[in-house]
């Protein structure tokens, strides 16, 4: 797929350089994200209750529906004024381009597969900015898009950008406010950006334990941890649509990781389906896949959990028949 007239497949496209993040980095990225965004809420949850025992720290809630709005908002507020920004999404990260370009005045360019999410590609449609539709996976609207950076334009990754990793890891921040206990923060792992900053904040921090929860049809970031660098793996299809997808080669999130993150999971399309029907039933919440995969992880009873377990719902953006489907 994305011959010559496209572009280059993945596996041709030059490996880019990427400086890790840095505590001062997450510092930075807290200034903005607390003037733009407010505090995203705790559910605490009902000790006693099947399924009550952990907090959710409700992501689902921001303005486009994501957690990715945070690094996107601290990735672009770090271009100069006119720097027109290209990225590629599977749709949240997308989204957060979208909205940080319109709050910032920024141009901006979204890759997308054909096969994405029709609700994260309607709401994408809705901020004016360029939408382009090539491929049938994240990986082809990647490649894509790192073409169309590299004729004008600042290539803005989902993950592999230490900006966007610091503005995930501000959700860490947001806890020490919402939770003065010992934590163990349970998150989705896709490309592995929210695991990095949340790592990236708890090593500022004691008595905080961070597990990342992978799909089982998608483990790009474990393989590449455990090869100790990036392996292409076979991806199959997952309800967890936006944490489905092989990494960007050279990406830092896999050393981010091994460093930072206390242990990695994953669950399988059953424990997925069954923890968004728990949101929805015992927690009042909408979740997408990608959003319930720490808490199906938590269900399942795949968490080694000490002090309080905190669940990111990290997205809300499913569409209506899928949820209705699930909750059938």
């Amino acid at each position: 797929m994305l011959p010559s007239a496209d572009g280059p497949t993945r596996s041709a496209t030059a490996q880019r350089t990427v400086r890790p993040p840095s505590p001062t980095d997450l510092w930075q990225a807290w200034r903005v994200v607390s003037t733009l965004l407010p505090p995203t809420p705790v559910h605490p949850g009902t000790p006693g209750l099947p399924g009550g025992d952990f907090a959710l720290k409700l992501e689902s809630l921001q303005p486009t529906g994501s957690f990715k709005v945070r690094g996107a908002l601290v990735a672009l507020s770090a271009l100069e004024e006119g720097s027109r920004v290209v990225t590629a999404s599977a749709g949240n990260h997308g989204l957060g381009v979208a909205y940080a370009a319109h709050l910032l005045s920024r141009p901006a360019t979204v890759v997308v597969a054909e096969n994405a999410s029709p609700a994260k590609v309607s709401q994408l449609r809705r901020f004016g900015i360029d939408l382009v539709r090539t491929g049938t996976s994240f990986d082809e609207a990647e490649a894509h898009a790192l073409y169309l950076a590299e004729r004008g334009g600042h290539y803005l990754s989902a993950y592999n950008d230490p900006y966007v990793i610091a503005g995930q890891g501000t959700i860490g921040l947001e806890l020490d406010d919402q939770l003065d206990e010992d934590l163990t923060v349970v998150c989705g792992v896709g490309g592995g950006g929210l695991a990095s900053g949340l790592g990236l904040w708890a090593s500022t921090r004691p008595r905080v334990r961070i597990v990342g929860v992978e799909a089982e049809v998608s483990t790009a970031v474990s393989a590449a941890v455990r090869a100790g660098g990036q392996v292409t793996v076979d991806i199959g299809e997952s309800l967890a649509d936006g944490m489905a997808g092989n990494i960007e080669r050279g990406s830092v999130t896999p050393r981010l990781i091994e460093r930072y993150v206390d242990d990695l999971v994953t669950v399988n399309e059953a424990e997925i389906r069954m923890a968004i029907r728990h949101l929805v039933t015992e927690r009042g919440c909408v979740a997408e896949g990608a959003g319930a995969a720490a808490v199906a992880a938590l269900l399942a009873g795949k968490v080694p959990v000490r002090g309080r377990a905190v669940a990111v719902v990290s997205g809300r953006n499913i569409t209506l028949p899928v949820l209705t489907s699930v909750l059938a």
